[in-house]
């Protein structure tokens, strides 16, 4: 049984990333309580396949459902591209039609248009997120007349989980793939951050590239949306507990992910080790 209890918001993701778009949203949005959920123990997605992806997503969104949460974002562009769908259709009617489940490339999608000029547009993803097409997918779906190119750039989350990506190795990573798309594409002007764990190698990255190309940062735009959808939404935001509380729970080691968490986060965290199934 689903808690019926009125209550937070769910955060998931496979590991340490999503806590850069939790922090963008408890700036937006300080008032709401949240949950967040790393699934670190199955960590990375990227390279999993749909039907592992998406089998790990919904034990992972059933058990904020089970922990009061009425909306769930998974702030993650792996479980993003390979089970949003199928738990948005298939799996939210036979839990609870009134909640919800969002994911982060639509909003990141939706300001294309307006930030690119030459209409060429990057994604730099891992390799699950580059080989889903889901970004291509989005963008077109809402502007055909965009051309999108992909880069899998399976080092750079490993560079930022060992604390390594203001070290000079991560140069040769992070000059390597950019180097990579834009020569499959020299008109990008705008490059997608399609991996939540990237914007800590935004400053690198932008030192390698032209001023007169755009890097897009999730975190920013996926609270701008979250907030005009609970604007647009009141009575899913009648449901949410306001009392600006955080809460983190784990899959791995507790001790391991406070610690690894504050590469992400500038403060302290309890956290708390569940087993999901």
């Amino acid at each position: 049984m689903l808690s019926q209890e009125w209550g937070t918001i769910g955060i998931f993701d496979s590991g340490y990333g999503g806590l850069t778009i939790l922090e963008k949203i408890k700036t937006l949005l300080p008032q709401y309580d949240y949950l967040y959920l790393g699934d670190n123990a199955r960590a990375p997605y990227g390279p999993r396949s749909f039907e592992v992806v998406y089998q790990f997503t919904r034990q992972a969104v059933e058990a904020l459902f089970k922990n009061g949460c009425q909306l769930v974002i998974l702030a993650c562009n792996t479980a993003s591209a390979k089970a949003l769908r199928t738990l948005q259709q298939r799996d939210l009617p036979l839990w609870d039609t009134s909640r919800r489940i969002l994911g982060i490339i639509r909003p990141t999608a939706e300001i294309i248009d307006v930030v690119s000029k030459t209409k060429h547009v990057g994604i730099l993803g891992t390799v699950g997120t580059i080989s889903s097409g889901s970004y291509t997918m989005e963008i077109q779906k809402l502007y055909s007349h965009v051309v999108v190119t992909g880069e899998a750039c399976p080092m750079w989350v490993p560079l930022v989980e060992n604390n390594e990506f203001n070290a000079p190795g991560a140069d040769y990573f992070v000059e390597k793939h950019l180097s990579n798309i834009l020569k499959k594409d020299s008109l990008i002007d705008t490059l997608i951050l399609g991996c939540t764990h990237y914007p800590l190698l935004i400053h690198k990255i932008k030192e390698n590239l032209s001023p007169d190309i755009t890097v897009i940062s999730q975190g920013e735009y996926v609270a701008s949306s979250l907030k005009d959808y609970l604007f647009r939404h009141p009575e899913i935001d009648i449901k949410l507990t306001k009392n600006g509380t955080c809460k983190f729970l784990t899959t791995e080691s507790a001790e391991k992910f406070s610690e690894a968490a504050s590469i992400f986060l500038h403060y302290p965290i309890e956290v708390e080790r569940i087993t999901l199934k």
